[in-house]
């Protein structure tokens, strides 16, 4: 069987590695994808740094950005030379820190014309994330197609996105505002509230003022308080906590896993944990869930259209746009992946998303 490269973690908190994985060929609706870009993420820093759900050597990433070279004998959609984006996980043979990745057509869309790969591996994972949180997790209708002149329930209810400048954060309050959401609140460092406005936020709040709170109570109050809160950050006490002191009875709270208890830092171990409840003291009434984005295939809609129509639609209909992107440079792929994970632990990316070039050869954007 032939092999190629990939990007691993070997142990905790080491440094990755470099092993040799085998080179899977696609059967029935599969594809085999030259892997170019990928874009690395706090989950690659969770799992390296504490061992979080890993057996080690694990291959790592869950962006896939490249180009189509080979296809199974089912495959409908795509076809050897179509440049493809998605949201890639399941097993090591479609990670997406390697030279190659093997995986179902309908979990990759075609490149719309006008844009890069390193522009489009930034929307993926936290496209689905939004959308499968939204539906799952608070229960807000989102109809593909959307209908004309359609008009959502309780469109001026408060719904709160703390973390607005993070990636899900910018595609949330990009989707809800094209779902006709006109109350839209969120947080974020203040030289990130313009862009946030502008995406379709009616208030933009500065999660280190020590008024947050009571801030995004006055704003809420005229809409009967928050009624969904997607919290993008996950932190024990940097967000879970103050969020808790916002909603009442009735609120329904997403937050994005693991909750951060303490980061992870050049000197420090990390401290995660699994459990939302734990994260606060919740007032009775207030639903809080955990997000779970890799079961958003148990929703059979979702599977077969969420990233190979609606992602590339939406991003060539500009209804959402691709984050800012902080190119990752190195010699090699080991060091480009090593450079990036540095990065987050170093937390260095604010409003957009560590992208680095994948393979070696065939490299292009």
């Amino acid at each position: 069987m032939s092999t190629h490269a990939a990007i691993a973690t070997v142990g905790t908190k080491a440094a990755l590695g470099q092993i040799q994985v085998p080179t899977i060929t696609p059967t029935g609706d599969q594809v085999r994808i030259r892997v170019e870009w990928t874009a690395s993420t706090p989950l690659d820093l969770h799992q390296n740094d504490s061992g979080l759900m890993v057996t080690h050597p694990q291959v790592l990433g869950d962006g896939t950005a490249g180009t189509v070279i080979e296809i199974g004998s089912e495959v409908k959609r795509l076809k050897i030379g179509d440049k493809v984006f998605g949201f890639t996980w399941r097993e090591q043979g479609e990670k997406a820190h390697q030279e190659f990745c093997t995986t179902n057509e309908w979990l990759v869309a075609v490149l719309p014309e006008g844009f890069t790969l390193a522009e489009a591996v930034t929307l993926p994972n936290n496209f689905v994330t939004v959308f499968h949180s939204l539906t799952t997790d608070l229960g807000i209708e989102t109809p593909w197609p959307k209908p004309a002149a359609y008009e959502p329930k309780n469109a001026d209810q408060a719904i709160l996105i703390w973390g607005g400048s993070s990636s899900v954060g910018q595609f949330a309050i990009q989707i809800l505002r094209f779902y006709g959401f006109t109350n839209i609140l969120t947080t974020a460092s203040k030289k990130h509230h313009s862009k946030l406005l502008s995406f379709g936020a009616k208030h933009a709040f500065d999660y280190n003022s020590s008024t947050v709170v009571s801030e995004i109570l006055d704003a809420s109050e005229n809409s009967r308080g928050v009624k969904w809160v997607l919290d993008c950050i996950g932190s024990k006490n940097g967000s879970c906590v103050p969020i808790a002191n916002i909603v009442k009875s009735g609120a329904r709270v997403a937050i994005l896993l693991p909750v951060i208890v303490q980061n992870s830092s050049e000197t420090r171990d990390p401290i995660y944990s699994m459990d939302v409840q734990a994260a606060a003291d919740w007032k009775d009434g207030v639903d809080v869930r955990g997000v779970r984005t890799h079961f958003y295939l148990d929703n059979e809609f979702f599977k077969y259209h969420l990233q190979p129509d609606i992602m590339p639609t939406m991003l060539k209909e500009k209804t959402v746009e691709p984050n800012a992107q902080k190119i990752i440079e190195g010699k090699t792929m080991l060091e480009r992946a090593q450079n990036a994970m540095d990065a987050l632990r170093r937390q260095e990316a604010s409003g957009e998303r560590l992208v680095w070039r994948v393979s070696d050869d065939h490299a292009s954007m």
